[in-house]
């Protein structure tokens, strides 16, 4: 029988989140209580915010239902090893639609998990490999972890930190935001020591280290942490370009394929939609986002986006005309 109330709500909790409806005898058989008191438990719960239906019957039951705001939830272990594990394997690399909002779910989730648990997790995740990966730089989960967890609780942080010509430097910083571009990961923060705003590339930050100061988060010049990085990387003499796309699909349809750093393509009369945006990206890497939309589209500028999606183009049509010496691939075992 559990006689401790907070240790007996946390029990029901775990049991009215299994998808099903629990009649009231058998919740008072599992807790070691009698219906009277899981009735005043389920009044509980639902004081505290947790949507908790009663259906009418002899016996009764109880199911909880979704409400109009995500409750705590209870998770076991299993739960939460495949929860973190997931997280972690998108969170790795700069994957597309992995956003700040998941990097501080992982945070807080690890933040919790018991070591032997947080022990399953790395052994899970340093046992599998995924057949694709981003075409980012990969990172390690626990840098990811600590940024987020010091940017969301305002703490001053210090890392080691390798500028793009191999030059390591020691860095205090304020950290404001975490921008994901698609590929990689950029930590926007005031640098304490050169009294300026900079941008960080997270795969080159090492020895991450929330020092615990809190701080008073300071004014952006921007306003906005995405515009101040693309600002940022212009400044740095990294070329820009103003693509402009047509696609023969629908605006819903392309959105879902392309980098959301891209932006939205608007949708066209003729069913069609057209993007256009400014790219800091290397025209290679554009003509392969654009390609992988997987739907006819026109490159309507820049000339130089233009132009290599023409070779491009060329290159693979030889591709397919061409005939290997070797003869065609084959799978050596296993294949599917």
């Amino acid at each position: 029988m559990t006689t401790d109330t907070p240790a007996r709500l946390l029990q029901l909790l775990s049991l009215l989140q299994t998808p099903r409806e629990w009649p009231g005898g058998e919740l008072a058989g599992r807790l070691g209580v009698s219906r009277r008191t899981v009735r005043r438990d389920v009044d509980r719960l639902r004081d505290l915010g947790y949507p908790v239906q009663a259906s009418m019957g002899a016996d009764g039951g109880y199911r909880l239902v979704a409400g109009k705001a995500l409750p705590p939830l209870v998770l076991d272990d299993e739960e939460a090893v495949a929860i973190a594990v997931g997280l972690r394997a998108g969170a790795g690399h700069a994957v597309e639609g992995v956003e700040e909002a998941s990097v501080r779910a992982l945070a807080k989730l690890e933040q919790v998990l018991p070591s032997r648990l947080r022990h399953r997790v790395a052994t899970l995740q340093a046992a599998t490999m995924p057949l694709t990966s981003g075409d980012g730089a990969s990172i390690a989960t626990e840098t990811l972890t600590v940024l987020a967890s010091a940017t969301a609780g305002q703490e001053r942080l210090r890392f080691r930190y390798r500028s793009g010509d191999g030059t390591e430097s020691r860095r205090l910083t304020e950290p404001y935001r975490m921008v994901s571009t698609g590929r990689r990961w950029y930590l926007v923060a005031y640098d304490i020591d050169r009294d300026d705003w900079r941008t960080f590339r997270v795969d080159r930050v090492a020895e991450p280290f929330a020092t615990g100061a809190r701080f008073v988060p300071r004014e952006l010049p921007t306003g906005d942490a995405a515009e101040y990085l693309r600002r940022s990387m212009s400044g740095r003499g990294r070329p820009s370009y103003d693509i402009d796309v047509t696609f023969d699909a629908p605006a819903e349809f392309v959105a879902a394929r392309l980098p959301s750093a891209l932006g939205v393509p608007e949708a066209q009369p003729d069913g069609t939609c057209r993007l256009r945006a400014t790219a800091s990206d290397s025209v290679e890497w554009l003509a392969l986002r654009l390609a992988l939309a997987d739907c006819e589209f026109t490159a309507h500028g820049p000339d130089e986006l233009v132009s290599y999606i023409r070779e491009l183009g060329a290159r693979l049509d030889r591709a397919t005309r061409t005939s290997s010496p070797w003869g065609s691939p084959r799978t050596e075992s296993g294949g599917v």
